[in-house]
């Protein structure tokens, strides 16, 4: 079946139980009084920064905004994309596109102008969905787009689209007349291959169900729970572990911030039971209680019964700390890729604390092997790349088949590029990437696309973009720069120039030296990860 049948279930069985939640922090009162009271006040003159659904009206909602789509002409088999930031219109536009057999295209909503332009031409998108935080990326491009309509999500519609809330209000809530099955495409997400441009991660609705079961089996989401959604989500990750709470039919919380005081309120207020958090959130929350800028004493917290992490390696150092201030929690950790539809393929399991450090065993539904460069699996211990089977594995790389052939082979099983090894329990601990994709907060970087940036300045005749160990971060962005002969150049300088790159692609260090190449005329990042990742290590040990 179809994961629209899910929601569908839900509204029957729990139409007037809330089913999404969102906190907008910032727009709260000065006041002492609560999120909840504070929206029942009267002529107040603020936005509200909680605004819930119920089953009822979120499936409600997807049924008018396919029905929209389909006076668009939108057919089973269209791509309609999605570039907004978290909101509550969020999940319910991604069910209305799904229900009228189209599939849904999530974007990064880091995506620059020319990134917007390259994926939707690539996903051959022909609707987008988008919030106002896009409107002047998509104002640089929209002429040159092949996209037919527009739909904008909030205040100050621009010329060329249709606003999203007036369009949907005189739409039909029936259910859409579209018989869709398991095995037709579904959704499609953006992953980035070794040129550092995305590929287009195509899934069937048979791996979106999957994603469900596998969830719900892992962290056991009851009705009466009540998951904390902070993570984006375009990410498969934030997505597919909510995917828990449509099958379980229970509440979730879409917060719009991430500061330490805004997850443990959300938490109180919310009674929420179960927090998705990515390392540096965890961190932060630490911190701020060991510093004592937040009294756990002031929150009500005896509900939450399960922290879980994902989408980056994890410090066994950080769960000791985390163990030590929330004792009761169930903790656990959760591996997988965007073409294996997130998280959950590799799975620790709360029983499996002991193992922290591992990212654990084959999840529910998933088989995984170890294998060496000719494919024979390696023995216990030994060192190569993982693979993963099971019904969660994309169907392709659409419009690819060369990277497809790269990393599905004929039996169905998708090689990650993820080097790992296997202890004799079978607990498997990731060794190191073959791609050189560094991830910093659990966002990806792409060394390639930052080297491309840099060696356009005249000053610079080489660059290695690495990762560099971070105990916040994971890994932050260093760039080795090898100035031409006779050059002199800052690190000030470096940064200014590099003022024109997103934020979060912006190198956070800044080293001058020779960029090693092999005969090939490859940068030998083995040999820069191993002088100047040893060197973060002895600054960073001495610093603390």
């Amino acid at each position: 079946m179809p994961i629209t049948e899910f929601l569908e279930k839900n509204s029957r069985l729990y139409p007037n139980d809330v089913a999404l939640v969102e906190v907008n922090p910032e727009n709260q009162p000065s006041s002492d009084i609560s999120w909840r009271e504070y929206n029942l006040i009267e002529g107040s003159g603020k936005e509200k920064y909680r605004r819930e659904l119920t089953w009822r009206q979120f499936d409600m909602a997807a049924n008018r905004f396919a029905n929209l789509l389909m006076t668009r002409g939108v057919k089973k088999g269209d791509k309609v994309a999605i570039l907004m930031m978290n909101c509550i219109d969020w999940l319910p536009i991604y069910f209305g596109i799904l229900k009228t057999g189209a599939l849904a295209v999530p974007m990064n909503f880091r995506f620059s102008a020319e990134e917007i332009e390259y994926c939707s031409d690539l996903a051959d998108v022909s609707v987008l969905v988008f919030g106002p935080e896009f409107t002047e990326r998509l104002e640089k491009i929209f002429p040159k787009l092949k996209i037919k309509h527009y739909f904008f999500v909030g205040e100050n519609t621009p010329s060329f689209a249709d606003n999203y809330t007036e369009m949907i209000t005189y739409c039909s809530s029936g259910v859409p007349p579209v018989e869709i099955s398991d095995s037709d495409d579904g959704a499609i997400y953006f992953s980035s291959g070794t040129t550092g441009f995305p590929k287009a991660i195509l899934h069937r609705h048979k791996a979106l169900v999957t994603s469900c079961e596998v969830e719900q089996k892992h962290h056991s989401q009851k009705r009466d729970d009540v998951f904390l959604c902070i993570p984006p989500l375009y990410h498969t990750g934030a997505k597919m572990h909510w995917f828990g709470s449509l099958l379980s039919g229970s509440k979730a919380v879409i917060l719009r911030g991430i500061k330490p005081e805004w997850i443990l309120q959300t938490v109180s207020e919310e009674k929420a039971t179960i927090v998705w958090l990515l390392v540096p959130w965890a961190q932060d929350i630490l911190d701020a209680v060991e510093r004592g800028d937040i009294k756990l004493s002031d929150y009500r917290l005896s509900q939450w019964r399960l922290m879980h992490i994902g989408a980056q390696p994890v410090p066994p150092s950080l769960i000791k700390r985390w163990k030590e201030v929330f004792p009761n929690h169930e903790y656990d950790t959760n591996y997988g890729l965007s073409e294996s539809i997130g998280p959950g393929a590799v799975h620790l399991g709360v029983e499996n604390i002991h193992k922290v450090g591992a990212i654990g065993i084959a999840g529910y539904k998933w088989q995984v092997k170890i294998v060496d460069e000719t494919g024979k699996d390696v023995e216990k211990g030994g060192v190569g790349e993982l693979c993963l089977k099971g019904d969660g594995v994309m169907k392709c790389y659409y419009k690819n088949p060369e990277a497809t052939r790269d990393v599905l082979t004929d039996d169905g099983w998708l090689l990650t590029g993820d080097m790992a090894k296997q202890d004799e329990d079978g607990f498997i601990y990731l060794v190191d990437r073959k791609k050189d994709v560094i991830i910093t907060g659990g966002e990806n970087i792409y060394p390639v696309q930052i080297e491309d940036f840099l060696r356009a300045n005249e000053k610079i005749s080489d660059v290695g973009v690495i990762g560099l160990p971070d105990e916040r971060l994971g890994e932050i962005t260093a760039a080795i720069i090898q100035l031409k002969e006779g050059e002199k150049a800052t690190v000030e300088e470096i940064e200014d120039y590099c003022m024109a790159l997103p934020r979060y692609k912006r190198p956070k260090k800044i080293i001058f030296a020779q960029v090693p190449r092999n005969a090939t005329g490859k940068i030998q990042k083995n040999i820069l990860r191993a002088t100047y990742g040893a060197e973060r290590l002895v600054e960073a040990a001495t610093t603390n």
